[in-house]
Order: C-alpha cells, then sequence, then structure tokens
C-alpha cells in the first residue's frame, strides 16, 4: 500500500503542476501542436516561453497519463486475490432483532363487535 500512496501523492503534484502551466499558457490556440519548428527568438522570447509551456505541458501530460496506469495496475494487484464474502450468515441475536414482530390474535378485539356497537 505505501507504493500506491507514493503514485497517489505524485500523481496529485503533477496534477497540479499541469494545472498551472496550462494556465500560465496564452489562449491562442494551438497548444500542443505538432510541428512548429525552432523558434527565432531563443528560449527568453515570448515565442520561446510559449514553446517551453507547451512542452512541459505535453510531458506532464504523458507523465500524468503513465501515473495513472501505474495506479490502476498497483490497484489491481493489491486487491486480486481476496475473496469476497458473499454469504448471509449472522449471529442468532442478529436474527432475533431483525424478525418481524408476530401479532397475537387473541388480544385483539374483533372488528365485527365494534362496527356492530356503530351501527346500533
Amino acid at each position: 500500500m505505501n507504493l500506491f500512496l507514493f503514485l497517489t501523492v505524485v500523481q496529485a503534484i503533477v496534477a497540479a503542476a499541469l494545472v498551472g502551466v496550462v494556465l500560465m499558457q496564452r489562449s491562442e490556440g494551438g497548444g500542443l501542436g505538432i510541428g512548429g519548428g525552432g523558434s527565432p527568438g531563443g528560449l527568453m522570447s515570448a515565442r520561446g516561453a510559449a514553446d517551453f509551456l507547451t512542452r512541459t505541458t505535453k510531458w506532464l501530460a504523458i507523465l500524468f497519463v503513465i501515473l495513472s496506469i501505474a495506479l490502476a495496475v498497483v490497484a489491481i494487484r493489491a486487491t486480486e486475490g481476496r475473496d469476497i464474502d458473499d454469504t448471509l450468515d449472522r449471529s442468532v441475536s442478529d436474527s432475533a432483532a431483525l424478525a418481524p414482530a408476530t401479532v397475537d390474535e387473541t388480544e385483539t378485539a374483533p372488528v365485527e363487535d365494534g362496527l356492530a356497537d356503530i351501527a346500533e
């Protein structure tokens, strides 16, 4: 379970970084586009910063997907081999508490006598 917890924490950090990098980008469209070539102004220009953020977004997204698959594999292996208890066996005290109450018919007044009194 320690591996699962570690991967979950790393996944949360990568997700937060991915959100931050995406929010820092300008909304001109064409993000993560294929092609594009090199930037004429280098890394410190506006175009260079946009390329850097685009590349960072791509690698964070790839890392996020890989971590998601790894978490799924670890979760499957952690639950493999466990038997599900599908029995409905309960102790006697539980069954007595859940049993429906029985009505004693000798204690109830007959309905016909009550109706006859009302009719008269």
